[in-house]
């Protein structure tokens, strides 16, 4: 599966170029560069075997009943820019996201919301 850990912005510090980039890097890089993930593998190791693996269950999947997160991207131009240098630096080729039904990124741009939570798993 596919995850990733960072210091978020506004929590003072500076962040791994990791907390912006692991998703667009494995899109871009392990599966349209290299072809070792299939798209399709990609974007479920980030969502529905994560959701599962940690017992998030109303998580993963697109359903009736589920949490609303989702990101559209563009397969052939998603990619990651962040680096040491400037760890905060947007990837490309994401047009929207969406966390927990609310919008959070529109046209590539963080609108500076914060509508997620902290997830504990089902016991």
């Amino acid at each position: 599966m596919v995850g990733s850990d960072g210091l978020p912005p506004g929590v003072g510090g500076k962040p791994h170029p990791r907390m912006y980039g692991t998703f667009p890097r494995i899109l871009a890089r392990y599966s349209r560069e290299l072809g070792t993930l299939s798209l399709p593998e990609a974007v479920r190791r980030m969502t529905s075997l994560a959701a599962e693996s940690f017992g998030l269950h109303d998580r993963g999947l697109i359903a009736p009943g589920k949490a609303a997160g989702l990101v559209a991207f563009d397969p052939a131009n998603v990619g990651d820019r962040a680096n040491y240098g400037d760890p905060t630096r947007e990837p490309e080729g994401i047009s929207w996201v969406m966390v927990n039904g609310e919008l959070v990124v529109r046209d590539g741009r963080h609108l500076g919301r914060r509508t997620g939570r902290r997830l504990v798993p089902a016991a």
